[in-house]
């Protein structure tokens, strides 16, 4: 192309040069091989690097909410109003006697979920002093417990392990083989383990994304940098099946590339495992995948060097025991798409360390989900309509010693249908051949166990039936209910409970969580809601959720970062809110957004917005989803912007109108930071401690510079 337009051009062909650049002086261009072959796509990253735990905190309309500073409140939505014909939104939060606080839009990254027990939720009154008092309270009780938490952390950040090679140039080739464009959040997330691998930090990473996510690829990309250091990974899952479907996975994709993959699970033959078991010590095998058998006394590896878990919760207490010994001075990454309460809790608290998946796959669409009776009209119809349209079905029951029994009843109202029974303790190859039947098509329903909890990848099956739904843990509920609803078509899923008796108060609250979080990546949602229910439980061997019932979660979890960082000598300081005053819109239109929960979301990742890179990337971000984005959106991401840059700086208050720009202070300002103004040509008026500006467009790019843009 360069010689056809005549351009001056010559080939290193000697050279082993990645990276290129311009040098505009000399007129010439240096290409690298990286430049052709790879490009990396950041989409966003930088928010979710900021915001990872956001999704865990969503305010929603009629429920609990913690503001910052005013504390426990009931959220009541949206209310528009009008101010010397300029419209602007607030988000109302009633309190203890029905006293309403209006909170600017711009400032909603004051605002997060109370997510915590419902029972015990008890309102602030408005103003400020009785929150802080029990936010004093909790920090002292914090403190009681804080040296084992203290050394916990300690021992983290001192803990050292092998420096891999900060350069990544030969993972490209195989990142290049994914077959899908990454998500923000799965580079991210990349991005993130291989920071710890780099920095010779002993791994303990928990990621939680919901099912069909990504979390594989991710897991996959951190052991292939392992790999290439001649260092081994272990991939450890709780069933067989779902071992099988990943030694299958990563074979496809990793032995092209000179990666050797062995296999440890029942369904391998004595033969078979004896030679993985020979080819992990003497270190010709790279990667294992496997069940517990991998934990044995027989397994020795020539250089583990990272351990992944997949869904660590499904394990037994043995297993367990067994995997903390294992993981002694390894990396390991635990994938979860509803990690329980304290595993959760561990890694948002700090113990680990959190990397979160929430962009679903394009073309995913939410279940349909339904609670009801069981019926046989029921088992009937779902079954029918699935058949009806090409389609397969699970009916998952869960008592192995009555299943046969009840296939037969099921046979009896689907004559014609073709049936097949799963579960564990079936002989492995009847087992196996019975999967891949199903997955042939050859069966049209799969009547199993919880065995199909994790690992079948079924795109075809889009009805799913679990009786006694009530007796099965929500992360259970929500895993099997993941097996379905992987491809482009609705699927339907029937949580079915006996209608002879009477539900416990935690059963109805599980089945009712699940009917409830239906959208697309709920995983989140509903391990937070797990918490709720269950409560945190013990951690470090203090209970401390009392206390976090008084300020909610997230308030709980912000409380001990400060608390940390106190006893380690810094000094932590709440940014007071700089209060901003326009003469122009600055809000996201229904015309624009029509949902109001989506618009309540998307105010709050604007108010966080602090990086002009960020807002930039933000109204693309925008415009890919929404449409052009309208001038008033475009202004509130800016305001938003300016606000936040005002805060770090100490400001009290904000103006942008037309005629004039104005950033008021408190407190005494810096006198570099009047200095430097003056020289952008600000004005300064020391009896209000105010700088201002007559307003341009140019002036509004030196109150970002000044403000530290």
């Amino acid at each position: 192309m360069l010689i056809d337009n005549n351009l001056s051009t010559h080939i290193i062909k000697d050279g082993n040069l990645y990276k290129g650049g311009c040098f505009f002086e000399d007129k010439t261009i240096i290409i690298g091989y990286g430049d052709l072959t790879y490009k990396r796509k950041t989409d966003n990253a930088a928010h979710f690097k900021k915001n990872k735990n956001a999704v865990f905190f969503e305010a929603k309309v009629g429920e609990a909410v913690v503001h910052d500073v005013h504390g426990v409140g009931i959220c009541q939505g949206l209310e528009r109003r009008n101010f010397n014909g300029v419209e602007k939104d607030f988000c109302i939060i009633t309190y203890e006697g029905g006293d309403k606080l209006y909170v600017a839009v711009e400032a909603m990254n004051r605002l997060n979920a109370y997510a915590g027990s419902e029972d015990t939720i008890k309102l602030n009154k408005i103003g400020g002093a009785d929150f802080a008092r029990q936010k004093e309270k909790v920090k002292k009780s914090i403190k009681e417990f804080s040296l084992d938490l203290k050394a916990l952390y300690a021992k983290r950040e001192n803990a050292k392990g092998h420096r891999y090679d900060p350069s990544n140039a030969l993972i490209r080739e195989f990142e290049q083989d994914f077959p899908f464009d990454e998500t923000s959040c799965q580079l991210l997330a990349i991005e993130e383990g291989l920071n710890d691998l780099i920095q010779g930090k002993i791994m303990d990473r928990l990621l939680c994304g919901d099912v069909g996510y990504g979390k594989t690829e991710v897991a996959m990309r951190l052991m292939y940098k392992v790999v290439l250091e001649n260092k081994q990974a272990a991939f450890i899952s709780p069933t067989t099946i779902l071992a099988k479907q990943h030694f299958n996975s990563l074979k496809k994709r990793m032995e092209k590339h000179g990666v050797s993959i062995g296999s440890l699970t029942r369904f391998d033959s004595p033969s078979d495992i004896k030679k993985t078991i020979g080819g992990l010590k003497n270190g010709t095998i790279d990667i294992v995948c496997g069940t517990h058998r991998i934990l044995s006394k027989d397994i020795e590896f020539k250089s583990l060097g990272l351990l992944v878990l997949d869904e660590e919760q499904r394990f037994g207490v043995a297993d367990k025991d067994k995997i903390k010994t294992l993981k002694n001075d390894v990396n390991v990454l635990s994938l979860s798409a509803t990690p329980i309460p304290r595993t959760l809790h561990m890694s948002m608290s700090g113990i680990r360390d959190i990397s979160t998946l929430d962009t679903p796959p394009r073309g995913r669409i939410p279940i349909s989900t339904h609670v009801a009776e069981y019926t046989e009209s029921l088992v009937f119809d779902a079954v029918t309509r699935e058949i009806g349209r090409g389609g397969q079905a699970f009916i998952v029951y869960n008592r192995v010693e009555k299943i046969d029994t009840f296939a037969a009843s099921v046979t009896a109202i689907l004559p014609k249908i073709k049936i097949a029974v799963a579960h564990g303790q079936m002989k492995e190859s009847i087992l196996e051949d019975t999967i891949n039947r199903f997955i042939l098509g050859e069966i049209d329903v799969l009547i199993a166990s919880t065995i199909i909890e994790n690992g079948i990848d079924m795109p075809n099956a889009n009805t799913m039936i679990i009786v006694d739904a009530d007796r099965l843990g929500l992360s259970q509920l929500y895993q099997l209910r993941g097996r379905i609803g992987r491809s482009d078509r609705l699927a339907f899923a029937f949580f079915t409970f006996d209608g002879s008796k009477v539900l416990t108060e935690n059963a109805y609250k599980r089945l009712d969580a699940i009917a409830g979080y239906t959208d697309l990546g709920a995983g989140f949602k509903l391990a937070m809601r797990d918490l709720e229910i269950r409560g945190a439980g013990n951690i470090l061997g203090r209970e401390q959720s009392g206390h976090m019932q008084r300020v909610g979660y997230d308030m709980y979890l912000k409380l001990i970062d400060e608390t940390m960082s106190e006893l380690g000598g810094k000094v932590t300081q709440n940014k007071t809110e700089a209060k901003i005053n326009t003469d122009f819109s600055a809000i996201i239109g229904s015309d624009y957004i029509e949902d109001i929960q989506v618009r309540m979301r998307e105010y709050k990742r604007i108010a966080e917005i602090d990086d002009e890179e960020l807002a930039a990337s933000e109204l693309d971000r925008l415009k890919e989803i929404y449409g052009n984005v309208p001038k008033e959106v475009r202004n509130l991401v800016y305001v938003s912007f300016i606000k936040n840059l005002a805060e770090n700086k100490g400001a009290s208050a904000v103006s942008l109108n037309k005629q004039k720009m104005s950033i008021k202070f408190n407190n005494k300002i810096d006198i570099e930071l009047i200095k430097k103004a003056v020289e952008l040509g600000f004005e300064f008026n020391s009896n209000d401690n105010t700088l201002f500006i007559k307003s341009s467009q140019e002036s509004l790019r030196k109150v970002m510079r000044l403000l530290g843009a």
